[in-house]
């Protein structure tokens, strides 16, 4: 049973070792050094470093929205999904909500979900095209405007604190690795 405010101990096995590993070093870090050497024994198709490497990304940006859910949007009512369409918004002006959803990596329903609470709290609305009378722009509202650069300047002072063991050069090179990675995705992945 892995459930919250269980015990990992409880279930004595060979991954004892793992959870009484040195406190310095956060027990998701441990699991992921233990599950890389697990990995590394087993035959193809297990390979700890692609895992190694998949782990790390998931993990850090499952903890990162999460921080900045937590910390940042949730206490405005929002959500990170919520928050990133305003700033394209702020960014972009007007934007067709199909758009948004392409540039998002979001479902278009997921996108006119967002939209619905974002307008019914203010901050976003919808505006029809003059030259296309069935489609519509999203845009935001003042309201939305001046929340958006709020939340902004918070958000990156956070973003800042959680990329400060990387130097300058580290993080332009992880960004180009890591848009090198998205620019070359599997075929079929949004």
């Amino acid at each position: 049973m892995d459930g919250v405010g269980t015990d990992p101990r409880d279930g004595a096995g060979p991954q004892d070792d793992l959870w009484a590993g040195p406190p310095d070093v956060p027990a998701d870090l441990r699991y992921a050094a233990y599950a890389r050497e697990r990995l590394a024994a087993m035959p193809p198709p297990a390979d700890a470093e692609a895992f190694g490497l998949a782990y790390n990304l998931l993990q850090l940006a499952y903890l990162l929205v999460n921080d900045l859910e937590t910390r940042i949007h949730r206490p405005r009512g929002w959500t990170l999904p919520g928050f990133r369409l305003m700033f394209k918004l702020w960014l972009l002006g007007p934007t067709r909500p199909a758009r948004l959803a392409e540039i998002s990596a979001m479902s278009r329903s997921a996108v006119t979900n967002a939209v619905n609470t974002l307008e019914r709290d203010g901050l976003v609305e919808r505006r029809p095209l003059p030259e296309d009378g069935r489609a519509v722009v999203i845009e935001l509202t003042a309201e939305g405007e001046t929340a958006v650069r709020a939340a902004f300047a918070e958000q990156t002072r956070r973003e800042r604190e959680w990329f400060a063991p990387l130097g300058a050069a580290e993080r332009e090179r992880l960004t180009g690795l890591l848009a090198r990675i998205l620019e070359s995705r599997p075929p079929g992945a949004l």
